[in-house]
């Protein structure tokens, strides 16, 4: 017998002292051993008893993981999450033969077939920083799954780019720049594009990313408002890649120096998305975001899109008034558009006319004129509002309040008898009182024609297929101030990772919110020009929540998590 050196040695090791060989069964097939060592083939005794059928894997492997305390697991029909496979590179996998199989916050479940062998489990850990519990499984049965997961994903890269890929050459797009290919030689792309395009989607992505590092070609999708790498082409592809996105967004080609926008419009599983497409030189090529527009986000309800009853019945008050002004603030990506959308949508009937004026127009809305600022032409937000209020609307959304001499139009057109709903950045609600001031607007202009003022940030929901209540602990009701009376009376839950949510515990997003309400008191505050914070505690005593204080209220009900809460409102000591 040879010396033990690895999982193989100590398995044939076990198997003989627990009787699930003999040693002549051994001695026979170590004779065929010797035979291939002398004409230089690799060999394993026990993987030869495997194959020659005197040998139980499953039973050894059972054994093996008696000895070291662990658990096996059933690879048969296991599907790994995407986002749990993107943590670990096919290299990586059939170097240390392991294969992640799940993740549950900072741990990581990865499945080995050698205990002995820590170098994989040790490098992984490392490189993630997270917690890695080793399961146990046979080798041949790993690496059937290592071919099943990322095996497959090569396969139908290289199906897709065929020849091109294979030679390490790419098609150059003989297309002009608008767009008409006139070259076939483009289609494993073409291809490959719509695949990127695809998963993405499938993925509920918001956002594609593709950028071009120093040595390799990076695609990230945006999910839940969190990056993930996805599967990425090789770098040799980026020039060819690029090139069909910028064709397909009507954009120059030729271009490479200066940003561009364009706008793409493609079908995917019987669904029409149009995607705004940024491109933006680096310093190993172009950076391309896409940003996936679907139009069944219109169909958000007030009550969709994050608000809890009495704050919804507020805000439907606020949107229903015949004039003033609303606004909704918060930084970029924190739902602004969608909010206003929404209200559109609550608000849209056949006897109002409603006029948008938006840089870009986003979403195509039914029965809503929408006219796109082109800052080219001289059609700004000021010009287009000052048309638009020859247009007798009834409702007039302004994408941003940017200068004064929008923010004045704007306020001149809620004074005689519009309507208008706009967004403004500033972190909080009060803040947006400051804002309009400090870029010149008359306070007693400010007070007269506004209504109200909404911050929000967006969360992640806890995913309906795995949430679970839990006991939280001490410390986490202390970062939010959550007491004892309030976690009876609640039900405070996290997700417990699943294939729906791709183990990441959360599915969707959803808005918190800081709605001020301007009445007399706060009327009369915002005239006198007083400092923000007065402004802030007059609302607070009149009962306008923070949006800490919203997110707390959505932990309670189970909506969202603390971990949420704690991270989007770290600015927010209230």
């Amino acid at each position: 017998m040879p010396p033990v050196t690895n999982a193989d040695d100590y398995l044939l090791q076990l198997a003989l002292e627990e009787g699930l060989i003999s040693r002549d069964q051994v001695a026979e097939v170590e004779k065929e051993a010797s035979a291939r060592v002398s004409d230089g083939t690799p060999t394993s005794l026990f993987r030869m008893l495997v194959s020659a059928g005197a040998l139980d894997v499953k039973a050894a492997t059972e054994l093996l993981a008696g000895k070291f305390n662990m658990r096996t697991v059933d690879l048969t029909n296991v599907q790994v999450p995407p986002d749990v496979l993107a943590l670990v590179t096919r290299s990586q996998a059939l170097h240390y033969n392991l294969l992640p199989l799940n993740r549950h916050r900072d741990t990581l479940e990865v499945v080995i077939s050698d205990p002995l062998d820590t170098d994989g489990v040790d490098t992984l850990a490392h490189k993630l920083q997270m917690s890695i519990v080793p399961l146990l499984a046979a080798t041949d049965d790993i690496v059937q799954v290592i071919d099943r997961h990322y095996g497959k994903e090569e396969n139908a890269l290289l199906g897709l780019l065929g020849s091109s890929l294979a030679t390490g050459r790419y098609a150059e797009s003989n297309s002009n720049e608008l767009g008409e290919e006139n070259s076939d030689s483009d289609a494993p792309i073409i291809n490959l594009v719509q695949s990127m395009i695809t998963r993405a989607v499938q993925q509920r992505a918001s956002d594609i990313h593709l950028e071009p590092l120093e040595r390799s070609f990076r695609v990230r999708y945006r999910i839940d408002g969190v990056l993930i790498i996805a599967d990425s082409p090789p770098q040799r592809l980026q020039a060819a890649i690029i090139s069909r996105l910028k064709i397909m967004a009507r954009i120059s080609i030729a271009e490479r120096r200066l940003p561009q926008d364009g706008r793409i419009q493609i079908k995917v599983e019987g669904r029409t998305l149009d995607l705004r497409v940024s491109t933006v030189p680096t310093s190993h090529g172009e950076s391309i975001v896409m940003r996936i527009l679907d139009q069944d986000s219109l169909k958000l309800g007030l009550k969709e899109i994050g608000f809890l009853d009495d704050d919804r019945a507020t805000f439907e008050r606020l949107i229903a008034q015949p004039d003033g002004i609303l606004l909704v603030t918060g930084p970029t990506g924190s739902g602004k558009t969608t909010t206003l959308y929404s209200c559109l949508q609550a608000i849209n009937k056949p006897d109002r006319k409603i006029i948008t004026v938006e840089d870009p127009v986003e979403y195509q809305m039914s029965w809503v004129n929408q006219v796109p600022v082109r800052s080219e032409t001289g059609m700004t937000f000021a010009s287009a509002l000052r048309a638009m209020l020859r247009q007798a609307p009834n409702i007039v959304m302004v994408g941003e309040i940017r200068d004064l001499e929008t923010a004045e139009i704007a306020i001149h057109a809620s004074l005689t008898g519009h309507m208008v709903f706009s967004t403004l950045h500033t972190n909080d609600a009060p803040s947006a009182v400051t804002r309009l001031i400090d870029i010149g607007v008359k306070p007693f202009l400010v007070s007269t024609s506004l209504r109200g003022v909404m911050a929000q940030r967006l969360v992640r929901k806890i995913c309906p297929d795995c949430r679970a209540a839990y006991a939280p602990t001490e410390q986490e009701l202390h970062c939010l101030n959550i007491t004892p009376i309030q976690v009876r009376e609640g039900s405070i839950c996290r997700g417990q990772g699943c294939s729906k949510c791709q183990g990441t515990g959360y599915y969707g997003r959803m808005g918190i919110f800081e709605l001020l309400v301007v009445d007399d008191e706060i009327r009369n505050l915002i005239h006198a020009g007083v400092s923000v914070s007065k402004l802030r505690g007059k609302a607070r005593s009149t009962g306008m929540r923070s949006l800490r204080e919203d997110g707390i209220r959505k932990v309670i009900a189970g909506l969202t998590t603390v971990e949420e809460i704690v991270s989007i409102t770290i600015g927010d000591g209230s």
